[in-house]
């Protein structure tokens, strides 16, 4: 795969150099896009997961572009991983004044049919793991004496099933929703403590967690019945990502952004 390179304009205005930024649920997908989009604007970016192994191969990619990066053990619905992951993170890189909790998985299947155990794992990666996440990097924000909105950033991945029907993804949709409200309730939270709290809501963008559905028949329906009959990009969410995590943010907390290429319309 070739080097992730940025525009001038988003490297001018999205300078991230200095900032040490963790990114969750970087062994694939998203996670694994937003740590490339983010050492390229110039940070120190620690890739948590469980799946170690494929961190090392984004690691070696993201340094062979001249990137800074470091791989942590993280399971996101252990406490006691987590903070461990902090805890390398910091000792590697130094503050993390940048977290992106992105980690998630899905569960396919009408309410009727999910197992109780599916659905509780669904809200134990996607919601606690975005809390226990969260909640960390802003007892280390805190701890480390971020006094202002210059620095403190967290970004919270939901989805446009957070507030779109998506029959067959209930325990998904459900956990999303929850995701979005825990965002602005901690954002609330956290505003006169120098931290900035967003959430992006993507629209469908084919990875592995859906490449098998948008294969099917099915899948192909679905798109088609787009407005722009097309799935989105993982780029596309470069910008945004650029800009929740960097200064430029400093004024924006609470925020709830769609990115979906009228997918919602």
């Amino acid at each position: 795969m070739a080097p992730l390179a940025l525009s001038g304009a988003m490297d001018k205005h999205f300078d991230m150099s200095g900032r040490a930024v963790l990114v969750t649920g970087a062994s694939s997908g998203l996670g694994r896009r937003f740590a490339r989009v983010l050492a390229a604007s110039g940070a120190k970016v620690a890739v948590a997961a469980r799946r170690v192994d494929r961190l090392a191969a984004l690691v070696d990619e993201i340094t062979a572009a001249g990137g800074h990066a470091i791989a942590v053990a993280m399971d996101v619905q252990d406490e006691a991983s987590v903070i461990a992951a902090f805890d390398s993170a910091e000792a590697a890189l130094g503050p993390i004044e940048s977290v992106i909790a992105n980690a998630g998985m899905n569960s396919e299947g009408m309410a009727t049919d999910v197992p109780v155990e599916e659905f509780n794992r669904v809200f134990d990666v996607n919601v606690k793991g975005a809390f226990l996440t969260a909640r960390e990097g802003a007892r280390r924000m805190m701890a480390h004496g971020v006094k202002d909105t210059r620095r403190g950033r967290i970004v919270l991945i939901a989805s446009i099933g957070a507030f779109s029907v998506l029959p067959g993804l209930a325990a998904y949709c459900a956990s999303k929703a929850a995701v979005l409200q825990l965002g602005k309730v901690l954002a609330r939270e956290w505003a006169n403590r120098g931290i900035n709290v967003n959430i992006v809501c993507p629209g469908y963008i084919e990875t592995e967690l859906n490449a098998d559905w948008f294969a099917s028949e099915g899948g192909k329906r679905q798109v088609a019945g787009f407005p722009r009959r097309r799935l989105m990009e993982e780029s596309d969410l470069d910008a945004i990502m650029a800009y929740l995590a960097s200064d430029a943010a400093r004024a924006v907390t609470g925020g709830v952004f769609t990115i979906d290429d009228g997918q919602t319309l």
